[in-house]
């Protein structure tokens, strides 16, 4: 094979924004070697201009055709691109509110922005990773840096136990989810691309085994445990709760929104033949996150164990579009998912904000801020109200979207009951707004009665509160302007091969069986 053929197949420009981000690492680590700690006063903006970089660089490939890479390992197609700018944007968002608190713990931010980085490249390339080596090493990548992440503030003795349990659990949930793939390998006959994988079993059985069933099973659970999905979701809580905040956010947005992508190429593409199955299990797992995220969260003190809880609810919304597995539901994901980064990111922005001026994060001690500090009220009332899907911000939109998908397909029972939870949902976030907004002066908490001076000038203070700011006007003009982002879903669906090849595979069985039902009521009477 010459020189040009190989270049062709590898393709290599495909990961140009993956590229920048690598080079973005380099350029953070070797400049923090050579400065010492005084790098800390340029690093984390060199980080965020990479990663808009390298979010520059996926919108320039947007109309690419030949999106097949490294020998039909990476697929840089329509839909990659999406979830590839969602997660380096939740990484570029999560430096800006992470300078100051890394700075005041009194550890290292070029150490930290490195690992963010790393964690942030293997999200990114586990999007697009068409081929079971690449998408178990993009895995490992994005969950080993969250382990380190996780632990980060050693001296603290709650963020050791988050990180523990984080390692344990996940390397139980790796090890099962790698099960799963090496099952996938054997039955499909030593093969490692999905598109292969699943030309070889349709042959196995009609596409139909137990060995396959339980490869599915596996392949899930690792899946549901990267979304917090219950009953894989113990680690979220504590792990939520002890992690350092920003480290939080990260996983929130970022870690769930490449599992959905995951989800998304790997069950679509490698288990066409158990479309039923996983639809199924996916459902039981959305009911049993809505329920339970947002009857626990009823119960939470604390603003973090709060928002673990708001997740999980928040990952059973989301995978109604999964389970609806048309069009709709795939751009209703989609679109779920871009709006759930500002919001998401400007709750935690929020509070870290709160915790860096009072040292506490009991929903208690919110009473009575607005009287102290009405721009960190108002963003933190708008990020949870749109978390609670109150019009007309972008929550509402995205809601609204996923819950008619999720009629159109059929889905009656989960739509009527995501409906329930999510009015379940708005009284636990109204609750917080309330006690900023509405308490009397002579009600005001101890901690806001001695809320420092709002100073803005101290180092690692003017990122926060540009974050604060820019995730208050996304939330809240994508609810007003929510259109773009309605057309960047529809046409990142409709622009994927791969999932166009599906909802052609599931129309043909829906059709099949109205059939069968019809000559069935014929033959009745």
């Amino acid at each position: 094979m010459d020189f040009a053929t190989l270049a062709a197949q590898l393709n290599a420009g495909t990961i140009l924004p993956e590229g920048i981000v690598i080079i973005t690492l380099l350029v953070v680590l070797v400049g923090d070697l050579i400065v010492g700690r005084s790098s800390s006063n340029w690093t984390p903006y060199v980080a965020v201009a990479g990663l808009l970089a390298a979010v520059a660089a996926l919108c320039l490939q947007w109309d690419n055709v030949d999106t097949i890479s490294f020998l039909g390992g990476f697929n840089s197609d329509a839909l990659s691109l999406v979830f590839r700018g969602i997660i380096a944007l939740t990484a570029a968002v999560t430096i800006l509110i992470s300078v100051r608190y890394v700075l005041q713990t009194g550890t290292a931010l070029a150490e930290f922005i490195g690992i963010l980085l790393t964690a942030t490249l293997g999200g990114m390339f586990l999007s697009g990773a068409d081929e079971l080596v690449m998408i178990y090493i993009s895995l490992e990548t994005l969950s080993i840096s969250s382990y380190l992440l996780t632990g980060y503030t050693k001296r603290d003795p709650r963020s050791n136990e988050a990180a523990l349990k984080y390692l344990l659990i996940g390397a139980s949930s790796s090890a099962v989810f790698l099960y799963g793939l090496s099952l996938l390998y054997g039955l499909s006959g030593g093969e490692t691309k999905l598109s292969a994988i699943a030309a070889n079993l349709s042959t196995v059985n009609s596409g139909q085994s137990l060995g396959l069933v339980v490869a599915l099973v596996f392949a899930i659970a690792g899946i549901a445990f990267k979304i917090s999905a219950v009953p894989f979701h113990q680690w979220t809580p504590d792990v939520y709760e002890g992690s350092p905040t920003p480290v939080v956010a990260f996983l929130s947005v970022g870690s769930k929104a490449a599992g959905f992508a995951l989800a998304i190429r790997l069950l679509t593409t490698a288990f066409p033949a158990l479309i039923e199955q996983w639809h199924f299990v996916f459902t039981a797992l959305a009911i049993l996150s809505m329920v339970l995220g947002n009857v626990v969260a009823l119960a939470q003190t604390s603003m973090k164990r709060l928002l673990a809880y708001s997740s999980i609810a928040q990952a059973g919304f989301v995978m109604i579009g999964l389970v609806a597995g048309t069009e709709a539901g795939y751009s209703s994901m989609i679109f779920y998912l871009l709006v759930y980064v500002f919001m998401n990111l400007g709750a935690f922005a929020c509070i870290i904000l709160f915790s860096l001026r009072t040292g506490t994060d009991q929903i208690s001690e919110y009473s009575g801020l607005y009287q102290k500090d009405p721009l960190l009220t108002l963003a933190l009332s708008i990020c949870l109200l749109s978390l609670g899907g109150i019009p007309p911000l972008a929550g509402f939109f995205g809601k609204i979207y996923l819950f008619w998908a999720g009629w159109q397909a059929g889905l009656y029972g989960l739509v009527i009951l995501a409906l329930i939870t999510s009015v379940i949902s708005i009284y636990y976030y109204i609750r917080v707004v309330k006690m900023m907004v509405v308490k009397e002066p002579q009600e005001m908490s101890d901690a806001v009665k001695n809320y420092p001076e709002v100073r803005w000038n101290l180092q690692g203070m003017r990122p926060l509160q540009v974050s604060v700011v820019l995730t208050l006007v996304a939330t809240t003009l994508a609810g007003i302007l929510s259109n773009p982002l309605f057309n960047l879903a529809n046409d990142a669906v409709t622009k994927t091969p791969m999932l166009q090849s599906a909802l052609s595979h599931v129309q043909p069985v829906v059709a099949t069986a109205a059939k069968i039902e019809s000559n069935s009521f014929s033959s009745q009477d």
